[in-house]
């Protein structure tokens, strides 16, 4: 790869993690933290969806977020043939 296709690589990179984990912080301290008192008023399986995301939804839309991030730069990699093969 020259200096450029690296560039581009590494700002897709940045790009791809940046969307990530914003979305990962809306939802462990937006959903967690911010929005619990309304979030408080549904219930899912008898549990508060407030309570729900501080204990199990962030880290369920981690590990989701991990999978997908894989998958973004498996894609990546194939576009600038650098993937393994």
């Amino acid at each position: 790869m020259d200096k450029e296709q690296r560039k581009t690589y590494w700002r897709r990179n940045l790009k791809y993690l940046v969307i990530l984990l914003s979305i990962w912080f809306a939802v462990s301290y937006g959903a967690g933290i911010l929005f619990v008192d309304t979030l408080n008023n549904i219930r899912i399986g008898g549990f508060k969806l407030g309570f729900w995301f501080a204990q199990q939804g962030s880290i369920y839309v981690f590990v989701i977020l991990i999978f997908v991030y894989v998958r973004w730069m498996n894609k990546l990699d194939k576009e600038f043939d650098v993937d393994e093969k």
